[in-house]
This record gives structure tokens, sequence and C-alpha cells, in this order.
């Protein structure tokens, strides 16, 4: 690994990764990638180059007979087939490979971290104040009610000034009695540990928690078109807000309506196979949801896409018939869903979930064809 003259400068931050000389076959992953993407930005020259004088003597052992005129020709063709055509050959296959070991293990710390980060333990439905900190642009705050409606939305200002931060305790003591606030959601991005530190010097309530939450792809999330379509009327800070709630509420149902990729959850994502990235974090996403099933009267189309039988298209089908008729009482309602026929009833039914209903099986994750063998257990 060189530094390409003048670009020393530039080149520093790869700093830890020049005169590497441990083979290529055991390099950890990260380095693997820094340093193609150090060479991508043009900062340095990687070479993967065999001690030449060795490289020759094995191939002479190998083809080379005798002491003749043509040996001596067929000495001449190995060292120039392996200095012309070799060389380059066994560099350019050195390199995919490490390459293709690189991207699979950087592709399964995205997968591990992402699992981590969807299971994690829910609330529940509880009232919720969530904040998306700022210094300059304040603090946007929202409330949301115990099923992530939307009811109210400010900006406080508590850290600009002394007086602003009395106002911006009064407001959030009133919104939490007028709401009957039982958490607080605080984004970690900017300004996210003073927001906290102010919320915790406030007289609220002992049994009110204060949970810092990830706000990573909030604001991807916040100008999506899901986000529009919830939201038509609101600025893109209030659906971040939204979002962080949500999220403190339950991850997985709000993660799922974001871009993997846009979670942020591994280093160097954008110098991984996108294709390999995308369809290894989609397979995580739709392991997740079908691991913890899905409640069919309450989920999101984006939720129902990822359960297995089910897509983007009878996601649709499932709300809009739930919204023109009603909630569904059992699973056997699913079959007057349109489109949604016998194989994807199959597949999908046992991770739906139906609290409630007229079956008390409809609430677990037993599947509807061994309810009849349930009922012999049960008698």
């Amino acid at each position: 690994t060189q530094v390409i003259p003048g670009k020393e400068t530039e080149g520093s931050r790869y700093r830890d990764y020049f005169d590497w000389e441990e083979p290529a076959a055991k390099a950890p992953s990260h380095r693997i990638l820094a340093m193609r993407r150090g060479e991508k930005e043009d900062f340095l020259m990687l070479r993967v180059v065999p001690p030449e004088a060795e490289a020759i003597a094995l191939l002479t052992d190998l083809f080379v007979r005798g002491d003749g005129p043509v040996s001596a020709q067929v000495r001449m063709a190995v060292e120039d087939s392996y200095r012309r055509l070799l060389s380059g050959s066994m560099e350019t296959e050195i390199r995919l490979a490490t390459k293709k070991r690189a991207d699979g293990e950087a592709i399964r710390v995205f997968s591990d971290n992402l699992r981590q980060l969807l299971l994690s333990p829910p609330l529940g439905q509880q009232r919720i104040l969530a904040i998306d900190p700022g210094f300059r642009t304040g603090c946007k705050t929202v409330c949301l009610d115990a099923q992530g409606k939307l009811l109210h939305h400010e900006t406080i200002f508590p850290l600009l000034s002394a007086r602003m931060q009395e106002e911006a305790a009064a407001r959030v003591k009133a919104l939490c009695r007028e709401f009957a606030v039982e958490a607080i959601a605080v984004g970690n991005g900017t300004a996210g540990r003073e927001t906290e530190t102010f919320l915790r010097s406030l007289d609220l309530p002992a049994p009110l928690q204060i949970v810092m939450v990830n706000e990573s792809g909030a604001s991807v999330y916040s100008a999506s078109p899901v986000a529009r379509e919830e939201f038509p009327g609101e600025d893109v800070t209030v659906r971040g807000a939204v979002s962080i709630g949500r999220r403190l509420m339950d991850p997985l149902a709000e993660l799922v309506k974001i871009d993997p990729k846009a979670i942020g959850v591994g280093q160097y994502q954008h110098d991984v196979d996108q294709s390999a990235l995308k369809k290894s974090l989609d397979d995580v996403v739709m392991s997740c949801v079908n691991a913890v099933g899905v409640e069919v009267n309450t989920a999101s189309v984006q939720l129902l896409t990822y359960v297995s039988g089910l897509g983007p298209a009878l996601a649709r089908q499932i709300v809009f018939r739930r919204d023109e008729q009603g909630p569904f009482l059992s699973r056997q309602d699913l079959k007057k869903v349109p489109r949604l026929g016998a194989r994807a009833f199959e597949q999908c039914a046992g991770f739906l979930r139906i609290q409630n209903g007229g079956n008390p099986l409809d609430a677990g994750a037993v599947h509807p064809e061994s309810y009849a063998l349930v009922d012999r257990m049960a008698s």
C-alpha cells in the first residue's frame, strides 16, 4: 500500500493501513474496504505483488525439463507469461476474492446490527411526548396517543436562553398534564444529551420515563412518500418527531417504513455489493416481522408487506378491507380479502394475529390448519 505522491495529507486518514504486509487471505474486512475506498478516492495505490523470483522458480520447476535449447525457450516463455499475463490475472483474482469475502463479512455485521435494532424491546401502547432536539431551530415536540396518533405539535427552545428555558419547561409540564403523557422520547441526534439533561432537571412525575431513542433514518422517513401519505399537511420536522415517538412504542412497526440501508447500522455501507446488501437486509426485516407476528387490525401497509405470502398489493387490499368493513374478527375473515387466495392464506395466516377475536388461537402462532389438533388436546 502506497500513498500517491502529492496526496499524503488527504490520505492521512488511511494511515493505519499504510505499509500493511499481512497476507491478503487474512485481511480483516474493514481494512480491505477502507483501503479500497482510499484507492477509489485516489488517495492510495494498491498492488498485490508476490515475490517474482519465487513465483518464477515455482513455474520453472513445473514446466521446464532438461537444459537444452528447447528448455531455454520454455524458460523464457514461463518468465514472459508470468510477468505479462499471470501476475496481473492473479492480482485481479485475489482482489475479487478478498472484496467478496470483505463484503460478506460487512453485510453480516449489517444484518446482525439491524436484527438487534428491530427486535429492541417495545415500550408498548403508552401516551408519548416525543422531541426531535435542536439548538438554533428549537426542539420539535409532538404528543401521541397510545396508538401513535398525532394529537399536538409545537416547537420549544430550551437551549438558547434562561427565559426561553423557563418557557419551555412550563410548556413541557403543561403538555404532560394535558395529554396524560406516560413517557418522553428524545432523539439522540444534535442537542440530544442537552435536551435530556434539561428534561431530567424538571420536576416531572416520578413514573414518567425519559428515554433516548436512536433517530437514524428519521429524516429519510419524514421526506418519504409513506410519511407524506400519513401526514400530508405536516412539516417534515413534525413527521420526524412522530417517528421518534413511535420507535419507542414499537421499533419494529416503525422501522419497517424506512429503507434498511438508511438506518445506518454498519460501516462502509456504500463500498459493499449493493444488491447483496439490500437482499440480506430485506431478509432480516422479513425474518424479524414473521418471528414477532403482526396484529392484522392495526398493522400498516409497510409492515404487512413483509409478512410471508403477502406483498404490497395484498397488504393494501387487507388495509382497504379493514377500513371499509371494520376490524377482522377471525383469521378466516382474511379469505374474504380480494385476491388473497388459498395459497397466500396458507403462507401468511400463521404470522397474522387477531387480538380479542372469536377464537383465542387467532392471537397466537398456531396455524389455522392445526386448530383441530389443539381442540383435541384441550378436550
